[in-house]
């Protein structure tokens, strides 16, 4: 008979997927990367599948067979009822004796703060929020692009630039230095040849991303569209950071709000004072905070929170992610 462990914990992002095998008092048996988890674009089963090889490795390295809980913080869990499909399919998978999966954005927040209370604004790829109190409530947005009213994110960025770029370079936009940036990091002389180049897919489109830091280093430079885009970037986090407090009525307590994700971890100034001065004027009592720790630590506290244990045990995991 096979020995268990307390919990599984899973950060599975678009790019790249943690995991990590926890005793019940905070030690660290095992850690392992895999690979992106992307269900809408290779179907749950087979993301699953993925995954599971990550386990697997995780588990054998533990010297374990099975857990009491697994915490699972997924991209692409933006709706309950994608969180209940997949919790569906990783209980059926055997991991643990009880299964718990959230948004990817949730192990951000429980990363960034020493209780489950707070809000968190997430900027990567995509753009989200969620906020958590400690009697369970929370609050969240679907999340699911520009249908769902977001704005934001590292794609939603590129294409921000890409848009204000086309115009300046054929008249009917502002000029803007952007025209010639965006071409010049792929070695060409125009927003034309550009275009051409993205629609023919002579440059992949999964490199459309690369874009995002140009459009900041334009910005630093002084230009004024590419900082009207960053300014609007910070208008968006701070409304959707207070619309979370407000909705949690923590509006008028101080409540950490973390920042994470590749955008707002980059130390970009002008959005950094952007948003801190936004939130000040708005809501006062908000604590900005980075979060910078994987955010596989968060998903570890959250089944730790699960499963009873202590204080002692959440510090011990979390020394092992901030030493």
């Amino acid at each position: 008979m096979g020995l268990t462990a307390s919990v599984l914990a899973v950060d599975a992002g678009n790019s790249k997927t943690d995991v990590a095998v926890l005793a019940r008092d905070g030690e660290v048996l095992a850690t392992v990367r895999g690979g992106g988890f992307r269900p809408p674009a290779v179907g749950v089963e087979t993301a699953v599948d993925e995954l599971a090889t990550a386990v697997a490795r995780a588990y054998a390295a533990a010297g374990v067979t099975s857990v009491s809980h697994v915490s699972a913080c997924l991209a692409n869990a933006d709706l309950p009822v994608e969180e209940e499909q997949l919790a569906a399919a990783l209980h059926a998978r055997g991991w643990g004796a009880s299964v718990e999966v959230r948004n990817d954005t949730f192990a951000i927040l429980r990363a960034g703060v020493a209780e489950p209370r707070g809000v968190a604004v997430v900027c990567g790829a995509g753009i989200n929020c969620v906020g958590m109190r400690p009697d369970g409530r929370t609050a969240r947005f679907p999340a699911l692009g520009r249908v769902s009213g977001d704005w934001g994110g590292g794609w939603g960025l590129a294409e921000e630039a890409l848009w204000h770029a086309a115009r300046a370079e054929d008249g009917r936009g502002v000029p803007t230095e952007l025209a010639r940036a965006l071409p010049a990091h792929f070695g060409l002389d125009s927003m034309y040849a550009l275009i051409e180049a993205l629609h023919l897919e002579h440059v992949e489109h999964a490199r459309r991303h690369e874009l995002t830091p140009v459009l900041f280093e334009t910005a630093a430079r002084g230009d004024a569209v590419a900082r009207s885009v960053v300014d609007r970037l910070a208008e968006e986090v701070v409304v959707m950071a207070t619309v979370a407090l407000s909705r949690l009525e923590l509006l008028d307590e101080e409540t950490p709000v973390l920042l994470g994700g590749g955008v707002l971890t980059a130390g970009h100034p002008q959005l950094d004072d952007g948003v801190r001065d936004l939130l000040a004027a708005r809501a006062p009592k908000a604590v900005v905070r980075v979060v910078t720790a994987s955010p596989v630590l968060g998903a570890a506290l959250l089944g730790l929170d699960r499963v009873g244990a202590g204080e002692a045990a959440q510090e011990r995991a979390r020394a092992h992610w901030e030493s």
